[in-house]
């Protein structure tokens, strides 16, 4: 009797052993990793959207194709500067410090805007053109000062919640 109860304690113990180890999450086999599957779904999801960017770009300049003179520089420098803008918003989705991405995404937008305005401005003549490319630089210099504001905002609000302390400014 005693061996019996024994054998159905062992039985018993083995059972439960088994359900447990069942529901223990197992580690990934060897060569069968999550982790470069991951990676290599972003790589590709990456690979698609550069590639997507670079057909806008290729279709916005087959538009300018049809267009004469400085309609199609004007043309020409909004194809370039969305594609620019593209990337660098492309950039931000893996940047370390997204402070600093989304400051070179305001350059890339402001360098933009400024080269489509230095093209508008080939449309008029002398003091007007200087006075059209001066105000053209003025907005861009504005806007990527106001990034560079922006960026060094976010940044010393990064380093107060982590409990860093603000570097020293150099003159």
């Amino acid at each position: 009797m005693k061996l019996k109860l024994t054998a159905v304690a062992l039985s018993l113990a083995f059972g439960l052993a088994s359900a447990v180890q069942a529901q223990t999450p197992q580690p990934p086999a060897k060569g069968d990793s999550a982790a470069p599957r991951a990676e290599k779904s972003e790589r590709k999801a990456r690979d698609a959207a550069e590639e997507r960017i670079e057909q806008e770009y290729k279709a916005a300049r087959e538009k300018c194709n049809s267009m004469e003179g400085n309609a199609k520089d004007i043309c020409m420098a909004e194809a370039k500067g969305k594609q620019k803008v593209a990337k660098a918003e492309l950039e931000t989705k893996d940047a370390k410090d997204p402070a600093r991405a989304q400051r070179k995404v305001a350059e890339a937008k402001a360098d933009a805007a400024y080269e489509v305005a230095k093209e508008k401005c080939d449309d008029q003549k002398g003091e007007a053109k200087d006075a059209c490319i001066k105000q053209a630089r003025v907005e861009r210099d504005r806007a990527k000062g106001k990034a560079e504001k922006t960026a060094e905002a976010k940044q010393e609000k990064q380093r107060a919640a982590s409990g860093g302390t603000a570097p020293e400014k150099q003159k």
